[in-house]
């Protein structure tokens, strides 16, 4: 979803959706520069220390592309490669995005997310529910066992606020323009926008994390 299209309905939105692996293969040459993934004039920072190329999914939970795209990125992610540390990094295009960046940050806090990062995917794109204020994603939480008043704690924490922040300066210094977006080593960023479809975004990050992996240019 390009961040222009978020003033948009849903069933406005076009760009990102998944296509077929048949689709992504047909393109056979080599990522460009400028086409299927841009360089950053200024390296972001990255996670994962010596010897890992950070690999960054910029999301939004309402997004229904995002939605779309995790069966596809969880199974990419189960042929990782060792020396890639991954992570997903919410993001805040408006003020209204912030209730669930720090819902997801929360979580992670609690240890809940592995648990319940799809539960809030499904509650929003199958059960139509609305989660966006923090008393609503309070009580969504609240039923799924989560101590509401611990929830709220972590919440408005000093950790939870300062790792929202964080999300929001990373978004910036990638120039995110959309989800689901992929950023690689702090210097490449790609969507399906840029590659065609988040299959070959998915192909077009394989291709930078050899090059980083290697220290070669892309």
């Amino acid at each position: 979803m390009l961040r222009r299209q978020f003033n948009q309905s849903a069933g406005a939105l076009t760009g990102l959706a998944l296509t077929s692996p048949l689709a992504a293969l047909a393109q056979s040459k080599p990522p460009a520069d400028g086409a299927d993934f841009i360089s950053l004039d200024q390296a972001a920072p990255t996670e994962g220390g010596p010897g890992k190329v950070d690999v960054v999914e910029f999301f939004w939970y309402s997004c229904p592309h995002c939605n779309s795209f995790e069966p596809l990125l969880e199974a990419w992610l189960s042929k990782l490669p060792k020396n890639v540390h991954f992570r997903r990094v919410p993001v805040m295009f408006r003020p209204t995005f912030e209730p669930q960046q720090r819902l997801f940050y929360v979580l992670e806090a609690m240890g809940r997310l592995p648990e319940l990062h799809k539960k809030v995917f499904y509650a929003i794109h199958v059960e139509k529910q609305t989660l966006d204020s923090v008393d609503q994603v309070a009580n969504w939480v609240a039923k799924q066992g989560v101590d509401k008043a611990k929830f709220l704690e972590q919440y408005n924490s000093f950790p939870v606020v300062t790792k929202a922040r964080r999300a929001t300066q990373l978004q910036e210094q990638y120039k995110v323009d959309g989800v689901p977006s992929l950023g690689i080593a702090g210097k490449y960023f790609t969507s399906g926008s840029l590659a065609g479809n988040m299959q070959r975004a998915l192909q077009v990050t394989d291709y930078l994390v050899a090059q980083a992996s290697k220290g070669a240019k892309a």
